[in-house]
């Protein structure tokens, strides 16, 4: 069944009022009417619901609940995905297949061997584009949330963010002993809340330099194996293990 997010300002008790390019889809894409069934999430309490149209037109959908849906989507882990950023296309894939995946939020970051370079005029118009990317996705894999896409950061912006995790994998090609799987086991599983940061380089790799400045700050550099993966694969290769292995 579709699924719409909405703020809490929508609701007023058991009637949510819908607005901007949902009601287009509702009313063109779905053909949905009066009576019809949808779901609604609120975004910022992760509560969802069953509802029926009750009133319609072209800027605006009222819809009453009928239901309190208790699903849980959202994984026990707290994934939070740094990317040294990719050429456009690529930066989409990553967002659209790490929501669906279970990631919490994707910081770009902005690396010395980054062939993208984002100036201010550009940077608001990108993010608002890759957060409609997450939100699209995250409406399609059914979650509660809407991961947040936030603003391009630097090395050193992320290294002061690192003390918020319980740990954090830095991916790096030319690293061939210590492994995601060694990492993970550290972990205490029986934590309800496990943070995890994962630091992504983008298609040129990670400079020593910053490899040397990621370790002060406290992060751990593992291997994925042997082969060499793409700059796209790599967060969805994460981000599966981990679920797979600490998700409850």
């Amino acid at each position: 069944m579709p699924r719409f997010f909405v703020k809490n300002e929508q609701i007023n008790n058991d009637i949510i009022t819908i607005t901007n390019e949902d009601v287009k889809h509702i009313k063109n894409v779905l053909r949905k009417d009066i009576g019809d069934e949808i779901e609604i999430c609120n975004q910022e309490s992760g509560e969802s619901f069953k509802t029926n149209i009750v009133d319609i037109n072209d800027k605006q959908i009222k819809v009453k609940i009928f239901e309190n849906i208790n699903t849980k989507t959202e994984a026990n882990v707290y994934v939070s995905i740094f990317q040294g950023l990719p050429k456009a296309d690529k930066m989409e894939l990553i967002i659209q297949k790490s929501v669906e995946l279970g990631v919490s939020e994707i910081t770009p970051v902005a690396m010395k061997r980054c062939i993208v370079k984002i100036n201010q005029k550009d940077e608001k118009k990108k993010i608002q584009r890759w957060q409609k990317i997450s939100e699209g996705a995250a409406k399609q894999s059914g979650r509660n949330v809407i991961p947040k896409i936030n603003n391009v950061k630097n090395i050193k912006n992320i290294c002061e963010s690192f003390s918020e995790y319980d740990i954090v994998l830095v991916a790096y090609e030319n690293e061939k002993e210590n492994k995601l799987k060694q990492e993970l086991k550290k972990i205490n599983k029986s934590n309800d809340n496990i943070k995890i940061a994962v630091v992504i380089g983008p298609e040129g790799g990670i400079e020593n330099e910053e490899i040397e400045l990621l370790k002060k700050s406290g992060a751990k550099i593992i291997t994925l194996g042997e082969r060499i993966l793409r700059t796209e694969t790599v967060a969805l290769n994460i981000i599966s293990i981990i679920m797979y292995e600490l998700e409850k």
